[in-house]
């Protein structure tokens, strides 16, 4: 589920639609929380039906370290790809700010750990980076694991509306995190190693 304090907005012809913050959403924030209406879809479900589907699901889905399809319910399928996000995906099935989302700004990620199969060709930012690659999670893994290291503390001190949805063991493993008893789990994690190869 995306946070409450979002909605879908058309943003412009070239983009469409995005997720915008309705107010302040501090760094730390959890923006996204797998629930129990979202889906995960294994790949096999659609032998045969390929041509059906598979424009919907790139579309709509990302693919998990498992290879899997994961199907978001709500609007957070929406949310679009930047080089300088303002969220982070995590090993935990959440995503957090890693910066303040202003009010009437859009909530992005970067789909470099989305397990893209294929280049992606962004609008241009002014960014070093100009194409998101399937091999960006080994590329980059220890640039995003250290904007969460950086990040993560701050989620104890603002509010979460969406802790009520999140499994209580990952809620623990994050407060073990935070007080330096658990290690954080690289975003290294999230590939889908047979969608490249890994020297």
């Amino acid at each position: 589920m995306i946070h409450p304090s979002t909605k879908l907005l058309f943003i412009n012809e070239q983009i469409g639609h995005g997720v915008v913050a309705t107010q302040l959403i501090p760094a730390g924030t959890i923006v996204w929380t797998m629930d129990q209406l979202d889906r995960i879809i294994d790949p096999s479900e659609f032998l045969g039906k390929e041509d059906l589907y598979e424009e919907l699901l790139d579309t709509y889905c990302y693919k998990n370290h498992e290879g899997k399809y994961v199907l978001c319910w709500d609007y957070s399928k929406y949310m679009n790809h930047s080089f300088r996000p303002n969220t982070i995906s995590t090993a935990y099935y959440f995503d957090i700010a890693i910066r303040d989302i202003q009010k009437g700004e859009e909530v992005t990620c970067d789909y470099g750990y989305l397990n893209v199969e294929e280049p992606f060709y962004p609008l241009e930012e002014g960014t070093e980076r100009k194409v998101v690659y399937p091999d960006d999670l080994v590329n980059f893994h220890h640039i995003w694991d250290q904007q969460l290291l950086e990040t993560f503390p701050r989620a104890l001190k603002v509010k979460q509306p969406l802790k009520p949805l999140m499994a209580p063991e990952i809620w623990d493993e994050i407060l073990r995190i935070c007080e330096g008893q658990s290690e954080l789990k690289s975003t290294l994690n999230l590939l889908w190693k047979e969608n490249i190869r890994v020297s």
